[in-house]
């Protein structure tokens, strides 16, 4: 989820490009303790992740707030900001990889050494309360955190599901003091209240937040969350304080008062509420606190407190059982025989791709839900689950989480499915905690659902969920005819769905952050719902959705080079710049035409075919003098930083060239991925980006949402075993893989395989495959292209020898009108008009469609009003087998009688205009 601008770059000969090797760091070796290979680190300079204490999927994300001197901003989305060695608070919760500005980063403990004079809300700067740090006293690690600060402070954090433990040990002799931020969310509150009882050494309250984006646009300053906290400590209270705004007051134990969202949606500096307390530090330097959290009730966070980590918890007891929850979920992926930096690299991208979505009921069930109304866990479920950054997630990241645990997959479908009961119908694309952000584009909830239950993920309520997503992608209500929130955050779930019911793609004016982006998006989420209704036995609904699911052909336009592109509400076509953002969110045409990954095949024809494609893909990832261009090379380039690029590398898989996949693939694992703090292209984006990388160093990735196929590449790693949690087994066996990225055989339960893919029912029942790689390509293997899904036939007439009467100009003769293209035409203003095709040989056919005068751009009252088509064995004897009379459509459909065979097609202008005299104006003559 970050912005990105390309330019035109243009490619010679590729013959000289190679590999670029990854350092070798230290020798192979197999791994026995996952967790202790991950490095928190990673990522946390332009990754936008969190070095904190977390648990798998956990509610608690206690990890530090940095500050380069505005207590407005945090340096960075994730909190954190390797660069900036300034902390002014360790807040309980966050997000991994978002972009904006972040959000959460509630409830910040600051432990200072000092005595609170003033209040920290008039500390602008982050000039007293804060304490700068060295990397050098600093550890991440899974499930635990510590950092000692300059000002001598040693902090260390750990944390349950649902609560934290963190120790603060302070410098000897000196005022030990702890601040609690309440109102200091990342990006603001509009409410908080503190409670400090020295009676109980407990600190208590709550803030209400939200405004995610919400310096954007004016639809997101809002708050839609309150957390409750409750925070136990094991020293008592030497004094206590609180302050709201610039007072301070000392010996105060309650206050209240948000920062606002001001009037641009950033906090507004000076404002604020908090509290604070000194410790009697006369039985030692150390104190120690547990912390609960709820999204219900103080009641809630009390008791998730006693139930995860009650009074005799130590810290190290829980900071063994997350270490211990680490190594169960990641174990689920024995990677063996790497480097040193290649398994740290690969055991902390499985880490950051299994931090969300996030626990978000308490022990006892409850949830807050989007109607803002408690709820409790639907039968079955195990977990209600929050922060679901769907435009990211739905291409890989559910996969990998249902792949391992079918469970959660199951119980994440269904916490979407209760927050749009609980939403009027709506499937938000971005949904933090218990509110809808509207952020992004799409509709991914209803790709991600049938891709959880593609892969095993079925325990949940899925024909509930059919049924209501199936209403919200055809019922078409006000805020999907509003333009409030565009373009980054669009308030209806499908932006003009009007347009995508009657025109079938979203144009140009529509209300969507880019129609034709917008048509992609809509184009996978009907093919995903699709899918999943013929998984349920619901066939109607399949071929309904199915072919919703080939409007992209509609912006497909190959008289621009063979781009997708936006188009018009009366079917013309703005000019193009093919490294362009327009009709795009995040991206360009030239990154975006890719993105048709069910019917790869369907978009490779209208493409030229394999070689023009191979050659195109050839050109999109290197420069011109054949160096590799992955990200940062400009519009017409990839950009393997970010989402709607990161299926490209797999396409070659299509085109008959998997050693092409095998060397791009590895070449992107080995440079643009590390073991370093900025060792993540781009904004993981709730471990969406960690999640692709995951499946590419095992040789493997999901072939399109709603399905579970997967495409085939070469493993990083010699040895990978998949322990998924519904029982089946994957073994992937590859001698030398570390330094050999190409195929030359693979073995699928022990049969030679030439296929560079899988079934479904690999991944359903488990299997082995036994690699065989080498250090050159092998082209040969793999030639067996995966599967495309297309509900309709080819074109018979597309591309055919064509005749015609004399046509008004040279640039319009009759084969413009079979050349698949609405930017040029046949017109003839002969007294007898007509356009023959011939097919070749003698073909059966079903329907036939005429593209006329508007649907190229020209006036309506061009378009063709009387006309019929014939059919002939010999071009000498003619059937009439269409009558088309009073015609007014741009684009006219006509069926076939029955039985249909001819080789020769002929269409006979009758009347060629609305007002009958003029010219005949056929942009195509299409035959099925």
């Amino acid at each position: 989820m970050s912005a990105h601008r390309r330019v035109l770059v243009s490619v010679a000969l590729l013959a000289a490009t190679v590999l670029t090797p990854l350092a070798t760091g230290q020798p192979a070796y197999a791994v026995t303790n996952p967790a202790g290979s991950v490095n928190t680190l990673i990522g946390t300079q332009g990754g936008e992740t969190l070095p904190g204490a977390v648990t798998p999927y956990g509610m608690v994300q206690w990890s530090p707030e940095n500050t380069a001197g505005n207590q407005t901003r945090t340096v960075r989305p994730g909190g954190y900001g390797y660069n900036t060695t300034k902390i002014r608070g360790f807040s309980l919760t966050h997000m991994s990889g978002t972009g904006c500005a972040g959000g959460s980063g509630d409830i910040p403990f600051f432990p200072y050494a000092g005595t609170v004079s003033s209040s920290p809300s008039a500390d602008r700067t982050d000039a007293v309360y804060a304490s700068t740090f060295s990397h050098a006293n600093e550890t991440a690690k899974a499930g635990y955190y510590q950092v000692k600060l300059d000002s001598g402070v040693n902090t260390e954090l750990t944390a349950s599901a649902r609560t934290g433990s963190g120790r603060f040990t302070y410098p000897a002799g000196g005022t030990a003091s702890m601040l609690v931020r309440t109102s200091n969310s990342e990006v603001g509150s509009s409410a908080a209240q503190i409670s400090v009882n020295a009676a109980t050494r407990t600190i208590s309250g709550s803030v209400t937040s939200g405004n995610f984006c919400g310096y954007i646009n004016a639809v997101a300053r809002r708050s839609y969350y309150t957390l409750y906290f409750t925070a136990v400590f094991d020293k008592p209270f030497a004094s206590t304080g609180t302050w709201q705004d610039g007072t301070v007051t000392p010996g105060g134990t309650s206050s209240s008062g948000g920062t606002t969202y001001g009037t641009d949606g950033w906090p507004v500096a000076g404002k604020g509420s908090g509290g604070y307390v000194t410790f009697d530090l006369s039985q030692g330097t150390t104190v120690n606190a547990r912390v609960g959290i709820s999204y219900v009730s103080p009641a809630g966070a009390q008791a998730n407190l006693a139930a995860e980590n009650p009074a005799g918890t130590s810290f190290d007891t829980l900071r063994q059982r997350a270490t211990d929850a680490w190594n169960t979920e990641l174990g689920r992926i024995d990677a063996n025989g790497g480097t040193t930096a290649q398994t740290t690299t690969f055991y902390s991208a499985l880490y950051h791709s299994l931090l969300h979505p996030n626990v978000f009921n308490d022990v006892n069930g409850q949830y807050m839900g989007m109607d803002q109304q408690v709820h409790t866990l639907s039968s079955g479920q195990k977990a209600q689950y929050a922060n679901f950054s769907g435009w990211d997630v739905y291409r890989g990241q559910v996969q990998l989480v249902t792949l391992l645990r079918p469970d959660i997959g199951a119980d994440i479908a269904q916490s979407l499915l209760n927050q749009a009961d609980q939403n009027n119908g709506v499937w938000d694309r971005w949904t933090h905690n218990q509110g809808g952000t509207h952020v992004m584009t799409g509709d991914p909830a209803h790709a991600a659902v049938p891709s959880i239950y593609a892969f095993g993920g079925t325990g949940f309520n899925a024909s509930a969920a059919l049924t209501s997503m199936v209403r919200a992608a055809t019922t078409v209500t006000p805020a999907d005819l509003s333009r409030d929130g565009w373009n980054v955050m669009v308030v209806g779930e499908r932006p003009s769905l009007d347009k995508w019911l009657s025109l079938h793609y979203i144009p140009t004016e529509g209300n969507a952050w880019g129609g034709a982006g917008e048509t992609l998006e809509d184009a996978i989420a009907d093919f995903g719902l699709a899918q999943l209704a013929q998984r349920l036995g619901n066939t109607g609904t399949a071929q309904q959705f199915g072919e919703r699911a080939q409007y992209w052909k509609n912006v497909f336009n190959p008289g621009n080079g063979g781009y997708i592109q936006n188009r018009n509400t009366n079917g013309t076509w703005p000019s193009f710049d093919p490294g362009s953002s327009s009709g795009f969110a995040e991206g360009s045409a030239a990154q975006y035409t890719w993105m048709v990954p069910h019917n790869v095949r369907g978009l490779f024809d209208r493409m030229g075919g394999n070689t023009a494609v191979v050659n195109r893909l050839d050109t999109f990832f290197h420069n011109s003098d054949g160096s590799w261009s992955l990200k940062g090379g400009g519009g017409t380039k990839s950009a393997l930083d970010n989402e709607p690029s990161i299926w490209t590398p797999w396409l070659y898989n299509y085109a008959g060239r998997a050693d092409k996949t095998q060397q791009t693939v590895r070449q992107v694992l080995n440079t643009l991925w590390a073991p370093t703090p900025t060792g993540i292209p781009g904004q993981d984006d709730l471990g969406a980006m960690s999640a692709w990388y995951v499946w590419s160093a095992m040789g493997l990735h999901p072939l399109t949402p709603g399905r579970s196929e997967l495409l085939v590449s070469s493993p990083l790693f010699p040895q990978v075993t998949v322990h998924r949690g519904n029982g089946p087994t994957i073994s992937v066996s590859a001698p030398g893989a570390t330094k050999n990225p190409y195929v030359q055989s693979l073995s699928v339960n022990g049969s030679a395989s030439n296929r560079a893919w899988l079934p479904e029912s690999f991944v359903a029942t488990g299997g082995t495959l036994d690699f065989t790689l080498g250090a050159t390509a092998k082209p040969s293997w793999g030639t067996e292209a995966p599967p495309s899904f297309d509900t309709t036939s080819a074109n018979l007439a597309l591309g055919k020898p064509a005749t015609g009467s004399a046509a008004c100009n040279a640039n319009e003769t009759p084969p413009n009108a079979v050349n698949g293209s609405v930017a040029d035409k046949w017109c003839s203003t002969a007294a007898t008009k007509y356009l023959q095709v011939d097919l070749g040989a003698a073909t059966a056919i079903g329907s036939f469609t005429v593209r006329h005068a508007a649907a190229g751009g020209e006036t309506a009252t061009w378009n063709t009003r009387d006309f019929d088509i014939q059919v002939s064995a010999d071009g000498s004897a003619w059937t009439t087998v269409v009558q088309a009379r009073g015609n007014t459509a741009n684009v006219s459909t006509h069926a076939a009688p029955a039985g249909t065979r001819g080789r020769y097609l002929r269409l006979n202008v009758l009347t060629p205009q609305q007002n009958t005299g003029g010219a005949a104006r056929i942009y195509e003559f299409e035959a099925y």
